[in-house]
């Protein structure tokens, strides 16, 4: 597996500390068998753990660049468990994943989808696929339809919407029903080629008896040997690949490149 990401300034950047989820770690159904990063027009100045037990590259701007690539490269060992991850670990609560964000909370449209079920089994893993399953036929999948910032609300209410999209719906009409959730940003090996989408997002539950539990709503499927969870959060901010500033000079370019191969046995 191959990541690589560039974003190019608009003018020569004076200073930027970015926060890099690149890292994936061993969890039920993967084993990191070998990761390295690189990067170039910025120095690796801290590696630490978060509040969501994801691993946190925290890279400063070199002074004077106009462009930053970070390359990760890897071997991933993954099995199909049906989406269990199992046991909660982290530093935060299993309450903290019950309140909803602004990009989550649920508005007049999610609430209307949410009435639909019955909220006494909403703890029962079949109600929540049934849920996972509302979602994708009430939001169809248009890519470009929504940016960073729109929220599950507003998304719903669009009828459109990405992978983003769908992980904060199905968190925020989970939460409502006390159910705690997580969001999960990642990769999808897609069986058909070697030169992946740049990355994918699916939503995680916690489930009585099973431990959290994976739903890709986009896909209509738990995750299985093709996926590579790197990192998890109460939303996307929490688990977004990228998270920074740069001072004197802004984000004008961002691209990103994937490629994912699966090794003969």
């Amino acid at each position: 597996m191959r990541h690589e990401t560039h974003y190019e300034f608009d003018a020569p950047a004076h200073y930027g500390l970015q926060r890099l989820r690149l890292t994936p770690k061993t969890t039920q159904g993967q084993t990191i068998l070998d990761w390295q990063m690189s990067v170039e027009g910025g120095t690796r100045q801290l590696e630490y753990e978060d509040q969501n037990h994801n691993h946190i590259t925290l890279v400063s701007v070199d002074e004077g660049v106009e462009q930053v690539v970070v390359s990760c490269e890897g071997e991933v060992d993954t099995a199909d468990y049906a989406g269990v991850i199992g046991k909660h670990a982290g530093h935060l609560p299993l309450w903290a994943f019950c309140t909803n964000s602004d990009k989550t909370r649920p508005g007049r449209a999610m609430k209307a989808l949410l009435g639909e079920f019955d909220s006494s089994k909403a703890r029962d893993v079949g109600l929540l696929h049934e849920l996972s399953a509302a979602i994708r036929d009430q939001v169809g999948y248009v890519k470009g339809a929504t940016h960073a910032t729109t929220s599950a609300e507003e998304a719903m209410a669009a009828g459109t919407g990405v992978c983003q999209d769908h992980a904060h719906i199905f968190l925020g009409l989970a939460r409502e029903l006390d159910v705690p959730a997580r969001y999960v940003s990642g990769y999808l090996m897609m069986n058909d080629r070697v030169d992946q989408e740049a990355s994918h997002a699916w939503a995680e539950a916690h489930v009585e008896g099973l431990g959290w539990v994976g739903f890709d709503i986009s896909n209509g499927i738990s995750p299985d040997e093709r996926y590579v969870r790197v990192a998890t959060g109460r939303d996307y901010r929490e688990a977004a690949p990228i998270t920074g500033r740069t001072q004197g000079a802004r984000d004008s370019g961002l691209e990103v490149r994937l490629s994912v191969e699966q090794q003969q046995q």
